[in-house]
């Protein structure tokens, strides 16, 4: 293999497929980078077994060619070059790749691109296009409520629902659940469920750019394997087999209390009270006391540590209902301020030990619930 690149164009390529590299592994390849030609461009392919990563470059190529190298090696080297030309050279005996930037030379050992886990190939299934944009948002969404542990797998997963031009993604970790609702681009052959781990997701969040304007997806007929196609990348994962928990007979159909506020300073006030709460069992009590006129209440936020001290902070609120108590863990409380942005947000309760309900005033593509921590008042 003969070829030359661009030094800038190389570089974030490489961060690209960076993503997907093993870092503990059994099979020492997956910690390489695959190197080859395609139809006039510099292919670039990584895989942990979960996820593989493929991007193209432009590249003036001499010769054809393939090899793998050490990926984390491979990165640095190029980064360190300057923003010029780099020419590479792959040589057989020892297996290597020399590559050459104004002044600087470097070889690096390789290994046989025949002993590289092949990168699967998505090519027939349902096929689904959504807004780059669209996606992003939901992405970042619902994963936060996924479980990162992996004693019920399935939750690590987010739920995809496809069913005509709408789509759902829904997260659930066993104390909070996430649902987004959505259009598509175009309506689905048929419907589908499926689940895709949310760490793969999440690499389709981050690789969403200024210009990508839409994402397709195809999904084997067996529910076995996903492509997302991005702008000259693409991602395959396999999928999360199992079942689901059925998300929507965990959103409260009604409430006793529905309180309307700030969303920052909802979000200062819970900050806050998250000092002591690290303290005191990751707790945050939440009151709400409505108002004697025209539906203007108030909220306090407070927190608690007997050997730290302790927080409150009053915030004004328009509350629909009567007062309300309910206690929650700060970390899952600020995960969805944060995703929620600016604006109105509001919480609905019914009792102290049921789930709270947060949603974005004027915004009925996004619930989050998030259940109670049980505390002495």
């Amino acid at each position: 293999m003969r070829l030359s690149c661009l030094q800038e164009n190389l570089s974030p390529a490489l961060s690209i497929v960076g993503r997907a590299v093993a870092t503990r592994t059994t099979l020492p390849i997956t910690q390489n980078v695959h190197i080859s030609t395609d139809d006039s461009r510099l292919k670039l392919s990584a895989t942990n077994l979960e996820i593989a990563i493929s991007t193209w470059i432009g590249a003036q190529i001499e010769e054809e060619g393939s090899i793998t190298v050490p990926a984390r090696v491979f990165t640095e080297l190029v980064s360190s070059f300057p923003q010029e030309k780099i020419d590479f050279e792959t040589s057989v005996d020892p297996l290597s790749l020399s590559a050459q930037c104004a002044r600087y030379e470097a070889q690096i050992n390789g290994a046989d691109p025949e002993d590289f886990p092949p990168i699967p190939q998505v090519e027939t299934g349902i096929l689904a296009k959504i807004d780059a944009k669209v996606l992003r948002e939901a992405i970042s969404k619902v994963v936060i409520a996924a479980a990162t542990e992996d004693s019920r797998p399935v939750l690590t997963g987010i739920q995809v629902d496809l069913s005509g031009d709408k789509f759902t993604f829904a997260g659930a970790d066993g104390f909070r659940l996430a649902v987004y609702k959505g259009e598509l681009l175009d309506s689905v052959t048929e419907e589908m469920s499926f689940i895709v781990p949310a760490r793969s997701l999440q690499e389709v969040g981050r690789l969403i750019g200024s210009n990508t304007e839409q994402v397709e997806f195809t999904v084997t007929p067996s529910k076995s394997q996903a492509l997302f196609s991005l702008d000259n990348v693409e991602i395959v994962t396999q999928m999360v087999q199992g079942t689901f928990p059925n998300y929507n007979q965990l959103i409260p159909s009604s409430y006793d209390s529905r309180v309307v506020m700030d969303s920052a300073d909802f979000s200062r006030a819970t900050k806050t009270a998250s000092i002591f709460a690290r303290d005191g069992s990751g707790i945050i009590r939440v009151q709400v006391e409505a108002g004697s006129e025209s539906n203007i209440g108030s909220v306090a936020v407070l927190s608690r540590a007997e050997e730290v001290g302790e927080n409150q902070g009053e915030i004004d609120a328009e509350v629909e209902g009567t007062d309300a108590k309910i206690a929650f863990n700060s970390k899952y409380l600020l995960d969805v301020l944060d995703v929620l942005g600016g604006g109105k947000v509001a919480l609905e309760t019914t009792t102290p030990s049921s789930p709270g309900v947060l949603r974005s005033v004027g915004d009925d593509n996004y619930v989050h619930v998030v259940m109670p921590m049980f505390v002495q008042w």
